[in-house]
């Protein structure tokens, strides 16, 4: 089965190595054009782009595909090489671009989407964010027969994993990126040989996972302790959960929701330093901090963060 690949970041770089390591025939790889990164905003090639080249396969970076949009040259130019790559199907997973009908309908079997949530929960762009943002007990992967929808098509495999109580955006992208490339070969596997039963979407049970925005990351302290602890590790790695402190910009990354306690104390006030962080009080509960991060610095303990920060209960973080 010959295979067109389009996915940008990590969590598509794991699907590919899986495709390519079982063996599928790979021609060609679509992937985001490459993007300023790191202190000194260098091009950096994605995670993709750095695995097809790696391995001999041929890469296509178009800014757009729509043929009639604002990269027309760009889009012919993908077209062109998704002709000549004869696929019997493509394999979609984070790629960034809207796929119109023409590259929908270019391979035998059409594009198979790995799509990290329990559709039809949690369409969108940043499922596993909003999935731990929510509270939801499980999620999963669901691998998807596109159509021209915002991830509407067929559900072909499904497969659940809980949510740890303690689990980040970025441990559980690194579980279901896992199980995404290890699904996606079994779906190419039963295609091959007709295995593949279309189930539709349940009309009832909708969410959208809509795109994280970094003005998102501020804590609103009056919210109760649990759904503010749920934010920060939801937005971890990105945005990271931000307060001020101080007058500086303190990022907190590990924390934890105790709902007695805060007192009748504003939110956002300190109202207990040990040894098991720093307790804030909340809009309901207190949250304890365990991990922080000032501009500049890096991520700490704690303990270790007020060994350089003077800080005594009474003292507010600001939403």
């Amino acid at each position: 089965m010959r295979v067109v690949f389009a996915g940008t970041p990590e969590f598509a770089r794991v699907a590919l190595q899986r495709l390519h390591a079982a063996g599928f025939d790979i021609p060609l790889v679509l992937t985001q054009p490459d993007r300023p990164a790191g202190r000194g905003m260098k091009l950096q090639p994605s995670a993709v782009k750095q695995f097809a080249l790696e391995h001999g396969i041929a890469v296509a970076q178009p800014r757009g595909l729509r043929l009639d949009g604002k990269h027309p040259g760009d889009a012919a130019a993908a077209r062109d090489a998704i002709a000549a790559a004869r696929a019997d199907v493509m394999v979609v997973a984070a790629y960034g671009l809207i796929l119109p009908q023409w590259v929908l309908d270019a391979p035998r079997l059409g594009c198979l989407n790995i799509h990290a949530s329990l559709l039809p929960r949690w369409r969108g762009a940043a499922p596993i964010h909003r999935a731990i943002e929510a509270g939801d007990a499980e999620t999963g992967i669901t691998i998807m027969q596109m159509d021209a929808g915002l991830d509407t098509g067929d559900m072909l495999l499904v497969e659940t994993t809980p949510i740890a109580p303690d689990d980040t955006t970025a441990t559980l992208h690194d579980k279901l990126a896992a199980l995404g490339g290890r699904m996606i070969v079994e779906a190419l596997e039963l295609a091959a040989c007709g295995g593949l039963r279309p189930t539709p979407q349940a009309a009832e049970g909708v969410t959208y996972a809509h795109k994280i925005e970094k003005a998102e990351a501020t804590i609103d302290w009056g919210q109760p302790a649990d759904r503010i602890e749920r934010r920060v590790r939801a937005f971890d790695p990105f945005p990271g959960a931000t307060s001020t402190l101080g007058g500086e910009a303190v990022k907190i990354w590990r924390a934890h929701a105790v709902m007695q306690g805060g007192g009748s104390v504003p939110p956002g006030t300190v109202v207990a330093l040990d040894g098991d962080g720093i307790g804030v009080a909340c809009g309901q509960g207190r949250l304890q901090i365990t991990e922080l991060q000032r501009p500049g610095g890096r991520r700490l303990p704690a303990a270790d963060f007020l060994r350089g920060f003077a800080v005594e209960a009474g003292m507010r973080f600001d939403s």
